[in-house]
């Protein structure tokens, strides 16, 4: 198959996994109600966990590789983190009001550049790393859509914009494909960047909105997802 061709699948597959998770959050009204909420609870660190195995096994592996472990990858990594905590600080004074939505947008953007510049390079983990990005945008798409119906928003019109970021993934894609084929460093960057503020992302929104007090399932979601991206890696390779 056509390299080109390949990015393009990939990263549409990727990205339609938003308003897929959008759909599955049309299911509402589970009983009894103790269920929903512990569901809920449960998709948010599933999503968590995906995150955690993206940078464990992907980002923060192949982005040092670029850097050939020189610690200057480490300062990227750090940078990332404080990126992310500008951008909250700023969200939270201007008080944005679907968090969820652009939460995802963060990552999901730099992380579909990085994919397209994974293909330029013949990365071999550029097919797990698709994959990564599509199971993280499943409990996304589905924390978004919970968000703006909550806010407000129509079903239809909460899809709809869904589809539409989807096809943000091919462009961005395409776009780290054409910039990134002789840069190396650069995809490294990225990489190690999209790792930092990632993990700033767990650690400040995911992991304290998955908890729930007397309840002892939703932290196993985290479990879950990460093993589904060891699972992933396992089989194509990776390990």
């Amino acid at each position: 198959m056509d390299e080109l061709a390949r990015i393009l699948i990939y990263t549409a597959a990727a990205g339609l996994c938003i308003p897929l998770g959008g759909l599955l959050a049309c299911i509402e009204h589970i009983q009894p109600r103790w269920l929903e909420r512990e569901f809920r609870h449960f998709v948010i660190a599933f999503g968590g966990g995906i995150l955690l195995g993206a940078v464990a096994l992907v980002l923060i592996p192949e982005g040092m590789q670029h850097f050939n472990g020189s610690l200057a990858g480490v300062g990227f990594l750090i940078l990332g983190g404080l990126i992310f905590f500008q951008l909250e600080r700023w969200l939270g004074v201007h008080r944005r009001e679907s968090p969820q939505l652009l939460g995802m947008l963060l990552d999901y953007i730099p992380e579909s550049v990085a994919l397209g510049g994974m293909f330029a390079v013949g990365s071999g983990s550029a097919a797990l790393f698709a994959f990564f990005i599509g199971m993280q945008n499943l409990p996304e798409g589905f924390n978004a859509y919970r968000e703006l119906i909550h806010g407000g928003r129509r079903r239809r019109h909460v899809l709809l914009l869904m589809l539409a970021l989807a096809g943000l993934g091919p462009l961005v894609g395409l776009l780290g494909w054409a910039l990134l084929a002789d840069s190396p460093y650069a995809l490294g960057a990225i990489m190690l960047t999209a790792a930092g503020g990632i993990l700033y992302l767990i650690f400040q929104d995911i992991a304290p909105q998955s908890r729930l007090d007397r309840h002892w399932a939703p932290p196993l979601g985290a479990i879950f997802g990460f093993a589904v991206g060891l699972t992933g890696h396992a089989l194509m390779g990776g390990a």
